[in-house]
């Protein structure tokens, strides 16, 4: 249980076992969109039923995120990530072998749970991979996989696609699935437990509680009728309450709202789900815009949004080296500007635009969300106690899967409303909106400073040993991170 990080060359296989998994992950949510025309006809099913395939992974994802981080907390986050990495694995194999779509459909929900195994833990187990003054370079290489997977995921189905047939694009996660578990198994970090139990009736009410948020916002956006949506609504903020209500006297809750207590936390969530939405209100309205407005084949389209990922891909990890000298309110609210303009320029293209007229726009977008990405997580990661970074890592997934899903949703909203040629331009106006509302909150974090006071949990009183464990292991993180960071120049290399 290394106290500040692995030694290398550990931590170089530690880091590949992470990048694997979270590839796998990542990969899986953008391959079965590309299939899923191919799977319809092949297993003769209605393709608006083949939807649960996608959908059945997602949700999964969605429910399980928070109890599977309040469950590494306890167990220690790499049993967590390899079980879902195997599980993950097992289910691959699984939807390779279906025959029909309630079979494929069950088998992408069994690999949504491994999927969130992996998600719920792999920041938390960052923490444990990288010393504390060489955090954001890790952070900043694993938003760097996020958003090479991202870009390839669609890229990489359409060529299995071409050459077999859809059961192979989850075969081939099986051997690399096994390759992780092995360099997982050998080099991954063990981390300190926590001696609370889990709690199962908040793990229901917690699955109830975003199932219901976040599968009412999907389901406007697909059409229901905006009374019922009220109604969900409505019944999600009853499960929120029980919810809170349940978590608040609690040392460790499922629900952090311990942790939302800390002003630059609650910032930093705040923060993702704004930028996430904007980042899915314009990549879900852009083909619409290029194809029906501004006529660019599909294939011209992929290729002009291309240097948005790629422009993420360069600024990631140096904004993550950045994050371990610079403040995440800056850095974030200066990425997030130059997003927020980079969306209005797009929302303002002139009619006839040439390649480079847009090029440049998706560039300066991706420079923008990959400048707020890294520090945005470093920040997130490292208010949280170390014993707490389950609860962080769970928040920091859960709160991406929001602003994606409500940002999708608001798009088919808009087309749903407005005339076919205006939505995608509303649609990306709103997400500069968004973004320059993120941008306002990444800057207000310069006005809290993390202590060890905002770090404490939020009812000292309910476990006083774990409490002072908790204030020894910060005082002890503060004591060894440098006052300043050129007075401690780390090892190179990832």
């Amino acid at each position: 249980m290394p106290d500040d990080g692995l030694p290398t060359p550990a931590r170089y296989w530690a880091i590949l076992a992470i990048a694997l998994g979270i590839t796998l992950a990542v990969i899986d949510s953008a391959i079965a969109n590309v299939a899923l025309p191919k799977i319809a006809e092949d297993l003769h099913t209605d393709p608006a039923l083949s939807i649960w395939v996608v959908n059945g992974y997602q949700l999964a994802i969605t429910i399980s995120l928070l109890p599977l981080s309040s469950l590494g907390d306890i167990t220690g986050y790499r049993p967590i990530y390899l079980s879902g990495l195997a599980i993950f694995t097992l289910a691959s194999l699984g939807c390779a072998f279906s025959e029909n779509l309630p079979m494929l459909a069950a088998a992408r929900v069994v690999q949504g749970f491994g999927a969130a195994g992996i998600m719920s833990v792999n920041t938390a187990l960052l923490r444990h991979i990288y010393p504390q003054n060489l955090l954001g370079r890790g952070i900043g290489l694993n938003a760097l996989v996020v958003a090479i997977s991202s870009a390839v995921g669609p890229t990489i189905a359409s060529a299995i696609l071409s050459v077999a047939s859809w059961p192979w694009l989850f075969a081939v996660n099986v051997p690399i699935g096994l390759a992780a578990l092995a360099v997982g198994a050998g080099y991954l970090p063990k981390s300190r437990r926590s001696p609370h139990r889990f709690d199962w009736i908040s793990a229901v009410l917690s699955a109830l509680t975003f199932g219901a948020l976040i599968g009412s916002v999907d389901a406007l956006g697909h059409g229901q009728p905006f009374e019922l949506f009220l109604l969900e609504i409505a019944g999600a903020g009853v499960l929120v309450w029980l919810l809170v209500r349940r978590e608040g006297g609690k040392p460790a809750p499922m629900l952090p709202v311990d942790l939302l207590r800390i002003p630059i936390f609650a910032l930093s969530i705040c923060t993702s789900i704004c930028s996430f939405a904007a980042q899915m209100l314009a990549l879900v309205s852009l083909p619409f815009l290029m194809q029906n407005e501004l006529h660019f084949s599909a294939v011209e389209t992929g290729l002009l949004i291309t240097p948005w990922p790629v422009a993420i891909a360069i600024a990631a990890p140096i904004a993550g080296r950045l994050s371990d000298r610079y403040s995440a309110g800056v850095l974030g609210g200066v990425g997030l500007f130059l997003f927020s303009m980079g969306l209005l320029s797009l929302a303002f293209l002139p009619a006839h635009p040439q390649p480079f007229d847009i090029v440049w726009r998706m560039a300066l977008c991706g420079v923008g969300f990959g400048l707020f990405q890294s520090p945005n997580n470093r920040a997130m990661i490292t208010a949280a106690p170390k014993s707490r970074s389950g609860g962080a890592s769970g928040m920091l997934g859960t709160a991406r899967l929001l602003g994606q899903t409500t940002g999708a949703a608001v798009v088919a909203l808009l087309f749903a409303r407005l005339p076919h040629e205006h939505g995608p331009t509303v649609a990306l106006l709103l997400g500069a909106g968004s973004a320059f509302v993120a941008a306002g909150v990444s800057l207000a974090r310069l006005y809290e400073r993390p202590s060890l006071a905002s770090k404490r949990s939020s009812n000292p009183e309910a476990d006083p040993g774990m409490h002072a464990d908790v204030l020894k292991e910060e005082q002890a993180e503060e004591d060894a991170s440098p006052r300043n960071p050129r007075d401690h120049e780390g090892p190179s290399g990832p």
